[in-house]
Order: structure tokens, then sequence, then C-alpha cells
């Protein structure tokens, strides 16, 4: 049955064919933002009325390939619920695993090695107020330091502990992750965390020139974290408000993702 435009644009949606539908359309939109990396990096979603079973991207597919029909559902060990003929990428399992395990408001759990966000993973300071794009970040991101390739199953409660109770988690020397009650939620945390990595890559290397960097004081950072995290004034939940956009956008150029 095909799904409409009105339930994939619902950022509420709860049944597991139109979370499907959104998560096929997060691939396309990372793809079509150039936040991809060829095959790897992964999306999942926790299946409706399951602690856990998620669905995962198969290992194998670019995610401009990606459609509702060919995710893989696993278990929290990393065993397929339902006969799929694609593997899951095991870093990809072990990860995501970690972070549907211990928390419970992560539907949606999104990770890239996109070039600005994995830059900004590499530096010391990580992500600075550079921009009001990175304001939302302030003192809402975790860091986990590099241990290799996320192949080992052990490296779980180091992240569940690195992330704790945020929705960002920088993976030093590696990228980042979006953790979100929805899956617009996830994509729009990754979106503005990548540009605001753009920003601030583009106002340091100015330094080079003599430049130097306006942060403004730390109130008011703490001031505009808040706004954007408490949803003052007429801001809402990351995504809630932009999700429809992203829909008729994918809907005009790439409706494929829908199969």
């Amino acid at each position: 049955m095909s799904i409409s435009f009105d339930a994939i644009a619902n950022t509420t949606a709860a049944d597991e064919p139109t979370l499907r539908a959104q998560l096929a359309a997060c691939f396309r939109l990372v793809s079509h933002f150039g936040m991809d990396d060829l095959i790897y990096n992964h999306i999942s979603v926790r299946v409706p009325g399951s602690t856990e079973h998620f669905l995962i991207n198969p290992y194998g597919l670019l995610f401009s390939e990606v459609t509702a029909s060919c995710f893989v559902k696993i278990d929290l060990d990393g065993n397929k619920v339902e006969p799929s003929p694609y593997e899951v990428n095991q870093a990809g399992f072990v990860i995501h695993s970690a972070i549907h395990s211990a928390r419970e408001d992560a539907v949606c759990v999104l990770h890239t090695h996109s070039e600005a966000a994995t830059a900004i993973s590499a530096l010391d300071v990580g992500l600075l107020p550079v921009s009001q794009f990175a304001m939302r970040y302030q003192g809402h991101m975790g860091f986990h330091d590099y241990e290799g390739v996320a192949l080992d199953t052990d490296e779980r409660g180091r992240l569940i502990s690195d992330i704790g109770p945020h929705n960002v988690l920088v993976l030093r020397n590696h990228g980042v992750l979006t953790v979100g009650r929805t899956i617009p939620e996830a994509f729009i945390l990754m979106y503005y965390f990548e540009k605001a990595a753009r920003v601030q890559l583009l106002a340091q290397s100015a330094i080079a020139a003599g430049a130097q960097l306006a942060l403004p004081p730390s109130v008011v950072t703490q001031k505009t974290a808040r706004q954007f995290n408490d949803h003052h004034g007429d801001i809402r939940a990351a995504g809630s408000r932009e999700w429809p956009a992203f829909i008729r956008l994918m809907d005009r150029i790439d409706p494929g993702y829908r199969d």
C-alpha cells in the first residue's frame, strides 16, 4: 500500500511502514547534502512496540540506493529478526545497538563520517560557539575517544557512558553521531552540526591571515543553547518544522526512496 505524503511528513509517525519510508528518505537526504561515505555509515530506527529490535541499512548499498523495503531488522545481539539477503556492517551494529539498548528515547541513531564534522572531531577544542548554528550543541555534546574500528562489543559500554544524556556524540578522529526521538530530529541535528562545523573551519582558516575569532560571552552561549533545547519562543523540537519541506524535496527529486 502506498504511504501518503502526510504520513511520511508527520514527525510523530509510529508505525513501521511509515518509519521505513521516513528512514529511507533520511538516507537519501544525507546523500543529497553530501554527508554520506560511500556504502559506509549507518542510520537506524527502533521498531515500534519493541525495545530490542531495530532497522538498519544493508551493508553494500549507497545511501542514494536505500529504499523503504531494504532495511535489515536485527536485535541487540546482531541477529536477524526477519529473513534478508543483506548483511549488516559490524561497526554499525556495535555502535547502534549500544545507544538503542541504553536510551529509551533513542528512536533514531544517525552516524556519519562527513568531512567537516570529522575535522572538528580531531580538534581538541571540538565544536566552538562560532555561529548560531553551533550554539544549540554547547553543553549538549558527549565525546568518545577513538579506539579503532568499532568491531568489539565491549566498546558499547564506553559509548553509552560517553554520550550520557546528550543527543550528540563526537567520535574523536572518526565522525559524529546524533540521537533523535524521531527520525527528523536525528537528521536535523546532524545537518546543523555539519553546517556549524563548516562555518567554524572557514572562520579558523582566516586565523592564519591574522584574523581572530569573535566568540560571544559564555552567558550568551548558554542562553542560546537553552533557547534551542528548551524550545523558547517559536522554536520547536529539532526537525519538526523542517521535515515536511524535506519530504517535498525528496518526492520531487528522488521519490524512489518509497519503494
